[in-house]
């Protein structure tokens, strides 16, 4: 899908309407909302990959699959017609598809490397720089409105432990995140560290060629087990339901049984915790151990759900081909690893699933009229939003549902925004503290027992910040945004257009003279 770009020269200068920075999942939906919804915009996507797709172009390693049913991750605009859960090639393709057939390559600009962004108030525009990665040649940019697609962590750099010994081993060591397709594992002993939703994903594909398995972890994690298909889907298909309406209906139906799901999680997270392990005894056996290594100290969903179709994993473990170990490493070994308990644990590939790095907006340097913008010294709009930064907008999705939802929710905000703000002739909008907000307690960006993964608190303190008050937090529910978004009132007193509140740009009403 790659597009023929124009020769840039140094300094060259385009001006958009509004430009997207990011071709992933999120930028995608976003420019189709903005064709659709705003079809007299101008717009761009810069890319720094030399091809679309975000997290489904950066991993590569073996079974590399999504881990949110692709007919809610999946875009509401474009059935999605295959099974739940889906290999990255495949998520690729209807990437593809969308992009090919909304014409949407003709505005990506793939192999762009931003290296500043810049607002001015004076001149309403936003100035982005960006390196052309083929050729060094810097190229700059200008929009109206900044829309920031690129998610929430580092494709480049993962997060590594500072293992002692590290040096030392002497086998294969490898981060999921940069696994070389070329790697051969056949007939090896595999050394997973980790135990989400990464390790859940290569764990099978490794167990299929590999000698044997060892995942090691620090700490278990919730599995959620099941056939990797959609009954409903599948009996509509058969009685002949177009795909736009079974899309729609199955939608509406997985994201109900999610919201129970989740509020069960709080009400009652024994019983669903007992329900997962009888998902589990359908795939292991009835006689299949939990303790020590398949019980977490924290409630379902805490942290997130890691969806085994198939119950691939422990089928694995049933076969003896997987082995668990629930422990700390004391150190690396010229063979492997010696755990804290004194047990070695030897092999020929080393991988480590765990986890992201954090990067907030995509670690590019932001100013505002000159001055560099601390992110954590803002407060959030509604995890989109930022306090001080005009005309922007971050798509930061969900972690207990679809990313992908909140892509399709705030791009209709954003055009509905972008119309408005053409209606009453404004040129800036940014959020800011109402008199009533004066007060607010300003608090990390979430609640450590709302969600609480490692990567997450790892770096808390670099998020912005969000208030005690709906208006003013991400609360990564789905259920209760999806009424509340749509029904925002971009009038309201926590919109500034072109520096003022509505309210102080209605004629004050006339005095009666003396």
């Amino acid at each position: 899908m790659a597009m023929t770009e124009p020769t840039l020269k140094t300094n060259t200068v385009t001006h958009v309407d509004v430009l997207i920075v990011g071709a992933g999942i999120s930028g995608i939906g976003s420019a189709y909302h903005l064709q659709q919804q705003c079809p007299d915009k101008s717009y761009a996507i810069l890319e720094m990959k030399e091809t679309f797709g975000g997290t489904w172009e950066t991993h590569k390693y073996p079974g590399v699959r999504s881990d949110s049913d692709l007919y809610t991750f999946g875009y509401r605009f474009k059935p999605w017609i295959g099974p739940p859960i889906a290999t990255a090639d495949e998520i690729l393709k209807y990437m593809g598809e969308v992009i090919e057939d909304n014409g949407i390559d003709q505005h990506i600009r793939y192999g762009h490397r931003i290296t500043r962004c810049g607002w001015s108030s004076e001149r309403n525009l936003w100035t982005v720089e960006a390196t052309r990665l083929a050729d060094g040649v810097q190229a700059i940019f200008t929009c109206n409105f900044l829309w920031m697609c690129q998610g929430y962590y580092n494709h480049e750099q993962p997060y590594i432990p500072e293992w002692p010994g590290l040096d030392d081993y002497q086998g294969r060591f490898v981060h999921a995140q940069l696994w070389d397709p070329d790697i051969d594992y056949t007939g090896k002993r595999v050394l997973v560290i980790g135990s989400g939703a990464t390790a859940a994903t290569v764990i099978p594909a490794f167990a299929e060629k590999a000698e044997h398995v060892t995942m090691l972890q620090r700490s278990p994690t919730y599995f959620f087990c099941s056939e990797n298909k959609n009954e409903l889907a599948d009996r509509l298909r058969e009685i002949g339901i177009d795909e736009p309406t079974i899309h729609r209906v199955v939608r509406a139906q997985i994201m109900h049984d999610q919201n129970v799901l989740t509020q069960r999680c709080l009400d009652e997270p024994d019983a669903v915790f007992e329900e997962l392990k009888e998902l589990i005894r359908q795939y292991a056996g009835e006689d299949f151990e939990f303790e020590p290594h398949f019980t977490p100290s924290y409630r379902p969903w805490q942290q997130r759900l890691a969806f085994c179709p198939e119950g691939d994993v422990f089928k694995a473990a049933a076969a003896g081909k997987l082995t668990v170990v629930t422990d700390t490493i004391d150190t690396f070994t010229p063979k492997g690893v010696r755990t804290s308990s004194g047990e070695e644990l030897e092999a020929d590939i080393i991988v480590a699933a765990t986890g992201f790095r954090l990067s907030v907006m995509g670690e590019i340097p932001f100013e505002v009229d000159g001055k560099p913008v601390a992110w954590n010294d803002t407060v959030t709009y509604r995890g989109m939003m930022f306090t001080g930064v005009p005309n922007m907008l971050w798509v930061f999705g969900y972690f207990r549902a679809s990313w992908t939802l909140r892509v399709d929710m705030l791009g209709d905000f954003v055009c509905k925004l972008l119309n408005h703000m053409d209606a009453i002739g404004a040129k800036r909008v940014e959020v800011a503290l109402r008199d009533e907000d004066r007060n607010m307690p300003i608090l990390p960006w979430i609640e450590e027992d709302n969600f609480n993964p490692n990567y997450l608190m790892r770096d808390l303190d670099r998020l912005p910040r969000r208030g005690d008050k709906p208006e003013w937090r991400h609360n990564q529910d789905y259920w209760s945004e999806r009424v509340e978004i749509p029904a925002i009132d971009i009038q309201g007193p926590e919109f500034l257009y072109d520096g003022k509140r509505r309210s102080e740009t209605r004629q004050a009403p006339k005095t009666a003279s003396a």
